[in-house]
């Protein structure tokens, strides 16, 4: 299984308005463990880059004057991403850039969508945590993800959504044994399941006053829940 996590920065919000990607980063997971492959480039848009978005990024124009085009990385890019599934934080915002990038070369080109499956990992976090902060900081802090930036970068949010993402699904992989006691390695989520330990604890019963104490306690707790 070929995953690729992948991350952008733009000239702005919207790339209906002409806005650009100056910025790609991708990161290539194999059976759910970090390869040594990465694709990264900065990219001329040839346009000014919003205030807003440089005060989310900090690169300017004056960086990127001498850096490639998009037309001159779409031929590696789309190979890095080819047949895989490209994991992103909001995908619709980094697929309608890139989609927009690949129509200005011309209808040949398609859609990101065309090239691999994608997976967006807001959309997934909404499901299992809903009513919360889900940014990709957000899920950091939730997932206890190291985080060592002041600035956002394409390359290095994806390294960081690559983290949370094994986080939020269980982990580089988990060794479980089939049906027929065979170890192998599964990926993804798993169920919780009940370990028998032989051991030698002695098992104390609670009292009568330590239940109703115990009663008594959950009691309150409901008062505060009400309350609150």
């Amino acid at each position: 299984m070929r995953q690729v996590i992948l991350d952008t920065e733009t000239t702005g919000l919207k790339p209906a308005s002409g806005h650009r990607i100056i910025e790609i980063g991708c990161v290539e997971l194999k059976d759910r463990r970090k390869t040594d492959r990465v694709l990264h480039y900065y990219i001329n848009p040839e346009r000014e880059i919003e205030d807003a978005a440089v005060e989310i990024h900090g690169i300017t124009q004056e960086q990127l004057q001498g850096e490639p085009v998009f037309a001159d990385i779409a031929d590696p890019f789309i190979d890095f991403i080819r047949d895989s599934e490209v994991i992103m934080h909001n995908a619709p915002f980094d697929a309608a850039f890139i989609d927009a990038e690949l129509s200005r070369l011309g209808d040949e080109w398609g859609r990101l969508e065309d090239y691999c499956r994608i997976t967006d990992t807001l959309e997934m976090a909404r499901e299992l945590h809903p009513g919360q902060r889900n940014s990709l900081d957000a899920l950091s802090a939730r997932y206890q993800v190291n985080i060592e930036r002041n600035l956002h970068g394409a390359l290095l949010d994806a390294q960081i959504l690559l983290d949370v993402y094994l986080a939020m699904t269980g982990g580089q992989s988990s060794l479980l044994l089939d049906e027929d006691g065979e170890q192998g390695a599964r990926s993804g989520p798993q169920r919780p399941r009940a370990v028998t330990r032989q051991t030698s604890l002695k098992i104390v019963e609670p009292s009568q006053d330590e239940l109703a104490a115990h009663q008594r306690m959950l009691g309150l707790i409901e008062e505060q829940v009400e309350i609150s």
